[in-house]
């Protein structure tokens, strides 16, 4: 009878060696890696073979691996036994062969504490393992995915780019229950390259969905397009995603709405990095990675297989099979619930959305722009921009520091093109020393929404102001720097760098100004200071993400949905017993 430690990681571990085909282990014996032991060795599925000198077993296990072309795992207790594996894993680094060293230890918080039998493991020679990963203790789902999302992350690694040995630490509490019979399901992570046989497509709802990317090139473009063709597809982009194609739809004000029916795919398609878009329209049943890297990056926690190959080759393959259904059915779909949105968004007052909403139609074709993080980002992937538009954000270390730096540095390459940036006030300031470049020309227009605070932190659904209110202002969302909303402080800094400024506290003021500043001349570069406040900024968030819904978006049981979700099913369950 299989039995198995009641540790969830150890489990995790078990399930996805198994679930990668990983069942050659030698083991050395120990205390701290019993609960590893105790549990495989209940597992007919495992071949186990003992060897107490673990210098000895890496070696073996270098022999073993390479004799029978398959993954061994080295397992070894605490002290000083793993350091006995370097030799041997320095051996399978340099010959490219694919051992699983799996270290167990105490706590990661005992060492350097004088306790016996605990070293130091978070720091490797550079020439021993491709990657090394710590397990966490077992305690919530996100322990469990984390989990279960490294060990995916090594056992893809020692087989990827010709092989190499990779190494797990697995924290041990010394659980003395080995009652579980039944492992956990797990998710296990598929890799594929070029020449494998890719899965199938079929009686799917497929979207693409592209973080922040480079410019997509023409070719690339047109494999996208005729991929969307071909599998009834769509492709979901914020304005970091470089994609100017057909099918784009930019889907975040559909994914903000509460209590409607989103069009959620059953697959998703991820390509490029980070992604500013929060809405949650990411969800479906699995996600596939499209990068050349090769590396697991699973940020919705769905990701069932990586494709490691260029995103024209992944796609180009896909079309070489069956014929084309020029069914556009699902981007139909998704297309006219975003314009149905968007031609009903009621009354905003004067805000960051109430900006975005009034000026994406009125930015020049051809133009650059830039958002900061957050809240400029956040609205403006709200609205539709011309197809000739580059736009873009600072999402990758997702700071508010250097949005001005970035444009000005972007103005240069092309002086002929209009570079615009809409950025928020806490990093204007931040920023603000690039405005002095002595580089900068006439190109450059600057749209600053200055709340005199970090609106962010302050609207009513944010996370402080809910549970901080009032107290929220002086210290989280930073009031009352930068002079406090000061209508000369940017008026006078700007117009002696030579900047022309113009500002407005209210609607018609903004559209006084928004001609001058949408203008294709190149006379000088811009500026437009807006003044909005937090109060505004809360109701206008409000409304955007609770338009009025046509009935035929509306969930039919949206309320009883509602119910389950915050009482939980367990409680749901009990009331029914009790009826």
């Amino acid at each position: 009878m299989k039995k198995y430690n009641a540790e969830k990681s150890v489990q995790i571990l078990i399930a996805l060696l198994k679930a990668h085909n990983v069942k050659k282990v030698i083991v050395s014996p120990g205390n701290t890696n019993i609960t590893f032991v105790g549990s495989i060795q209940t597992d007919p599925f495992f071949e186990i073979y003992s060897c107490v000198d673990e210098r000895s077993a890496a070696y073996m296990a270098c022999g073993l691996s390479e004799e029978s072309g398959e993954p061994v795992c080295i397992s070894c207790t605490g002290a000083t036994a793993s350091r006995n594996y370097m030799p041997g894993l320095t051996e399978a680094y340099y010959r490219k062969l694919p051992i699983v060293a799996i270290t167990s230890s105490q706590c990661n918080g005992r060492i350097d504490n004088l306790i016996a039998q605990v070293t130091d493991r978070t720091v490797l020679p550079n020439d021993i393992v491709k990657l090394s990963v710590s397990l966490p203790i077992v305690h919530s789902n996100e322990d469990f995915w984390e989990c279960e999302n490294k060990i995916n992350k090594v056992l893809i690694e020692c087989k990827r780019e010709g092989c190499g040995p990779v190494h797990i630490n697995l924290q041990t509490l010394y659980t003395p229950d080995f009652s579980v019979h039944e492992l956990p399901i797990v998710n296990k992570i598929n890799r594929y390259e070029f020449e494998d046989e890719f899965p199938e497509i079929s009686d799917k709802r497929v979207a693409i969905f592209i973080g922040s990317h480079k410019c997509f090139t023409q070719s690339e473009t047109s494999v996208i397009e005729r991929f969307c063709e071909k599998y009834n597809s769509v492709v979901f982009c914020d304005n970091t995603s470089g994609y100017y194609g057909k099918y784009k739809v930019l889907y975040e004000i559909a994914s903000y709405q509460a209590s409607v029916e989103k069009e959620y795919p059953d697959l998703i398609i991820h390509l490029g990095e980070i992604s500013g878009a929060y809405g949650g329209m990411w969800k479906s049943k699995e996600i596939w990675r499209v990068s050349e890297d090769g590396k697991v990056r699973d940020p919705y926690k769905l990701l069932t297989a990586i494709f490691d190959m260029k995103e024209q080759s992944f796609f180009s393959k896909y079309l070489e099979r069956g014929l084309f259904s020029n069914n556009l059915s699902y981007y139909k779909k998704c297309k006219e619930y975003v314009e149905y949105l968007r031609n009903n968004i009621p009354e905003l007052p004067f805000s960051n959305f109430w900006v975005a909403k009034v000026t994406a139609p009125m930015i020049p074709k051809g133009s650059y722009i830039h958002f900061s993080i957050l809240n400029s980002l956040r609205a403006w992937n709200f609205f539709e921009l011309d197809s000739s538009i580059k736009t873009t954000s600072n999402v990758g270390g997702f700071g508010i520091d250097g949005p001005i730096s970035t444009v000005v540095g972007a103005s240069f390459a092309n002086p002929d093109k209009i570079h615009y940036l809409v950025v928020g006030d806490l990093a204007f300031f931040y920023d603000m020393n690039a405005l002095g470049n002595r580089h900068i020309g006439n190109n450059i227009r600057i749209l600053l929404i200055n709340n005199g605070e970090g609106t962010q932190f302050t609207m009513s659904n944010s996370f402080g102001k809910v549970h901080l209110k009032d107290d929220v202002y002086p210290f989280v969302a930073a009031r009352g720097h930068y002079g406090n909303q000061s209508n000369k402080l940017v008026k006078v800094y700007t117009e002696s760098l030579g900047f022309a400024y113009r500002n407005a506290y209210n609607k018609e003021q903004f559209y006084d100004a928004l001609q001058w500043f949408t203008s294709t001349e190149l006379n000088t570069s811009m500026i437009l200071e807006v003044f909005t406040y937090s109060e505004d900024e809360s109701i206008a968030t409000e409304r955007m993400l609770n338009i009025d819904i046509d009935p035929k978006f509306v969930i039919k049981d949206a309320t009883k949905d509602a119910i389950k979700n915050f009482l939980g099913e367990k409680i749901i369950t009990k009331i029914k017993n009790k009826l």
